[in-house]
C-alpha cells in the first residue's frame, strides 16, 4: 500500500471516529453564477479572444485551472459546477482538487480527483448545476496546520467538446488559469506549462465547501459590486468580506465561515426578465437566493448590502427596494430557521457615476438608510455609511476614493482597500455570532 493511500486510509479513519455533530458541511468559498460570459463587469480582465474566441462557441475541448481561497479547512471537500446560464449540455472531465503552489503551478502530490454521483465524467443541462461527492484532501491534517491558512486550491476541470456559453462569475479579482483551445485534458499535471492564458474571472465553478473537524457555520455576504470588491487589490484579498473573515477567525478560530455571493451590478429588484436580456448584474437579488445563499450548508448570518443599482439604473423607488428586502428576508427566515439578517446602509454614490451620482439617486439612498435602520425587519444594521461618507461633501471620504486594483482616482462609487477595510472593521462579530468576544460579554 502506497503513502498515500495509507494517509487516506488514516484520514477516513479518523473521521470515523469524529463525534457525529462535529459532521457537518459548511461553505468554505463561493462565487456567485451571474450569467454568460462575457455579460459582466470583471476588473483588470486581460484580453481572452486566445483562450476563448468566441462567447456562442464557448470552452472548445480546454482546461481550466481556477484558483479559490477557502474560508476554513477539512479533511474533506466538494464542489459544485454549473450550467445555470448555458443554452446546451456541457461535459466535464478529469476534475481534479490540489493545492495551488504559485501561478498555475500546483504543489506535487495534493492533486485528488473529483467524481459526480460516482462518475469520472459529467454532464449538465442547461440551467442545471450539481454539488460533487466527498473529496478527500489527503494533505489536510486533523486538526488543520495553520500553514495552511492563506492558502489557495486549484480546481482543474476539462470541457469536452464546445460548452456553448459559459456560466461565469466575471469579478473574481484573482488570477485564475486557461490551457488553448483545442488543447485537451491537461488536468491532472502539476506544471503551470499548459496554461498560458490568465483570467480575472472564474468560470462554471460556484461553490466549494469544506467538511471540518468539528462544527463550523456559513456566514454570506449578499450583495452588489461593493461586496464583490470593485476597486480593491486584486489577488489582495481585500474586500469588506476579507478583513471581516480575518477578524472572525482572529477572535473565534475556524467557528465561522465567511463567504462572498456580491455580483457587480446587481439589484435587489430587476431586471424582470433576465433569461430573456442577460444583464451585467446578473439576476436580481430575490430571483438568486436559493442558489446563493439557501442551498448553502450551515448558514447561520447573512449579511445584505445592496440598492444602490436599483435607484441609480431603473429610478425605483426606496418603498419598492423596501418590499424587496421584505420579501427576501421572509424568504430566507422562511426557508433557513434560526438565521440572523443583518443589512447594511448604503454608501454614498454622490457625484460618481452619470447613473448613480446624481442627487435624486443620493436623496433615496439617505431615504432608505433611514427606513433600514428604523425597520424592526432585520437582527441588526451596519452602518457602513457612516464609516465612509465624507460630512462635509456628502461623498465618499477622499482617502478611500482612489481605486486600488487599476489605479487612477477612483469613481466615488466603489471604496478602494481603506475604505472596505474600514467596513470589515465596523462590523460587530459578537452581534453578527451571537457569541462573545473572548473576554467580553454578550452585548444586549
Amino acid at each position: 500500500m502506497t503513502r498515500r493511500v495509507l494517509g487516506v486510509a488514516l484520514l477516513l479513519l479518523l473521521s470515523a471516529a469524529l463525534p457525529a455533530s462535529a459532521q457537518q458541511w459548511v461553505a468554505g468559498w463561493t462565487g456567485a453564477s451571474q450569467g454568460p460570459y462575457p455579460v459582466g463587469n470583471p476588473t483588470a480582465q486581460p484580453e481572452l479572444k486566445f483562450a476563448l474566441p468566441s462567447p456562442e462557441t464557448g470552452a472548445r475541448d480546454q482546461t481550466f485551472r481556477l484558483i479559490v481561497k477557502p474560508d476554513v479547512w477539512g479533511p474533506f471537500a466538494r464542489i459544485r459546477l454549473s450550467n445555470v446560464f448555458g443554452k446546451k449540455p456541457i461535459t466535464f472531465d478529469d476534475i481534479y482538487v490540489g493545492l495551488q503552489d504559485r501561478g498555475a503551478t500546483v504543489m506535487p502530490d495534493t492533486q485528488a480527483a473529483v467524481t459526480f454521483r460516482s462518475a469520472r465524467k459529467l454532464t449538465l443541462q442547461p440551467g442545471e448545476s450539481l454539488v460533487s461527492d466527498p473529496i478527500s484532501l489527503a494533505f489536510v491534517k486533523i486538526p488543520a496546520e495553520a500553514l495552511l491558512t492563506g492558502r489557495k486550491l486549484a480546481v482543474s476541470f476539462h470541457v469536452v467538446g464546445e460548452s456553448g456559453p459559459m456560466t461565469w462569475h466575471a469579478k473574481a479579482l484573482t488570477t485564475s488559469y486557461i490551457s488553448p483551445p483545442g488543447s485537451g485534458s491537461v488536468s491532472r499535471g502539476e506544471s503551470e506549462k499548459p496554461f498560458p492564458y490568465s483570467t480575472t474571472s472564474w468560470f462554471f465553478l460556484d461553490e466549494l465547501d469544506m467538511l471540518p473537524p468539528r462544527t463550523a457555520y456559513t456566514i454570506v455576504a449578499f450583495g452588489d459590486s461593493i461586496t464583490d470588491g470593485t476597486a480593491t487589490t486584486i489577488n489582495g484579498d481585500d474586500r469588506w468580506t476579507d478583513v471581516l473573515s480575518r477578524r472572525l477567525h482572529a477572535a473565534y478560530g475556524d467557528d465561522f465561515s465567511t463567504v462572498n455571493e456580491g455580483i457587480g451590478g446587481n439589484q435587489v429588484l430587476g431586471p424582470e426578465d433576465y433569461d430573456a436580456k442577460p444583464y451585467a448584474g446578473g439576476p436580481s437579488a430575490l430571483s438568486r437566493l436559493k442558489r446563493d445563499v439557501i442551498a448553502l450548508p450551515n448558514v447561520k448570518t447573512v449579511i445584505w448590502l445592496e440598492g444602490i443599482n436599483d435607484f441609480g439604473y431603473t429610478d425605483a423607488t426606496v418603498a419598492a427596494v423596501m418590499d424587496g428586502f421584505k420579501q427576501g428576508v421572509t424568504r430566507l427566515r422562511d426557508r433557513i430557521p434560526g438565521v440572523k439578517i443583518f443589512v447594511g446602509t448604503l454608501t454614498s454614490a454622490l457625484n460618481s457615476t452619470p447613473t448613480h451620482g446624481r442627487s435624486e439617486v443620493d436623496e433615496r439612498r439617505k431615504a432608505l438608510n433611514q427606513r433600514l435602520k428604523s425597520s424592526k425587519l432585520f437582527d441588526g444594521v451596519i452602518d457602513f455609511d457612516a464609516v465612509t461618507g465624507d460630512p462635509a461633501t456628502g461623498e465618499l471620504k477622499a482617502e478611500y476614493q482612489p481605486n486600488s486594483s487599476t489605479g487612477g482616482p477612483g469613481d466615488k462609487l466603489h471604496p478602494n482597500r481603506a475604505g472596505y477595510a474600514a467596513m470589515g472593521n465596523e462590523i460587530d462579530l459578537a452581534r453578527i455570532t451571537g457569541r462573545p468576544m473572548p473576554g467580553l460579554a454578550l452585548p444586549k
